[in-house]
């Protein structure tokens, strides 16, 4: 029995996220007929993290185990060949049975896309979220800097989550302006469904002076979906990368 890693970056407009859903098309069933196909056997993938509908990725980690003996440096080529254009196999390497790539990560980090101008751009319209009025980064930026730690980040999670521990270390955010792009990164050691979208959605309150930067250590000791931001659109997220 082997076990396979494989970097992959998709497109996530079409499809209604990561994990498995029937009926309708997702970037796990996308991956898992591809791979069955490749190694002649039927095949399980396991997700660093279940992205949502609409989000993207350039740095997803998958694994899965086969018995299959196709060769670990002809696998992304055998992959590219079959997966629709919108999903791209990057890297791939062979790894020990106990590696996860959901489990045994270390850390994700997330990028979200502002247009911060006054008129939309066709090209980027699919991967990021187009706000009209100015945004101040700085006092976004300022403002970000409270969530960092480790805390319960209940406030800024979707209400329809699972049930397991809303704590999570948040190790970095950075809020950037490049021209007319306002970029948020966020870097924790696991993402509770939502949360990072939520986290740029009052993010932007606050850059757009709905909201007072103040009130985000107000709103994280709340523990309160209610309390936060709008959720930001999904198009404009996009996972970076995953450490182990």
């Amino acid at each position: 029995m082997r076990n396979i890693k494989v970097v992959v970056s998709y497109d996530g407009t079409d499809y209604f996220g990561f994990q498995f859903q029937p009926r309708v098309p997702t970037i796990q069933a996308e991956l898992e007929w591809v791979l069955s196909e490749i190694v002649k056997e039927p095949v399980s993938v396991c997700g660093s993290g279940r992205t949502d509908a609409g989000v993207h990725a350039a740095g997803q980690v998958i694994n899965f185990r086969t018995e299959g003996t196709i060769p670990v440096d002809r696998l992304c080529l055998a992959m590219n060949s079959l997966l629709r254009r919108s999903v791209a196999a990057i890297d791939a390497i062979e790894v020990d049975l106990s590696f996860h790539a959901r489990y045994s990560a270390r850390s994700r980090t997330y990028e979200y896309s502002i247009l911060n101008r006054a008129v939309p751009d066709a090209l980027v319209s699919r991967y990021s979220w187009h706000v009209r009025n100015s945004l101040d980064a700085d006092a976004m930026q300022k403002s970000a800097k409270v969530l960092i730690g480790t805390h319960d980040f209940s406030s800024f999670a979707s209400a329809d989550r699972d049930q397991t521990s809303p704590v999570r270390d948040l190790r970095e955010i950075e809020v950037t302006r490049v021209d007319d792009r306002v970029l948020i990164t966020i870097k924790a050691n696991a993402f509770l469904r939502s949360m990072a979208r939520v986290i740029v959605g009052t993010l932007t309150e606050v850059g757009l002076g709905l909201r007072a930067g103040s009130d985000m250590n107000r709103i994280l000791e709340a523990a309160d979906r209610r309390q936060a931001g709008k959720t930001a659109p999904a198009r404009g997220l996009c996972l970076r990368e995953v450490e182990y």
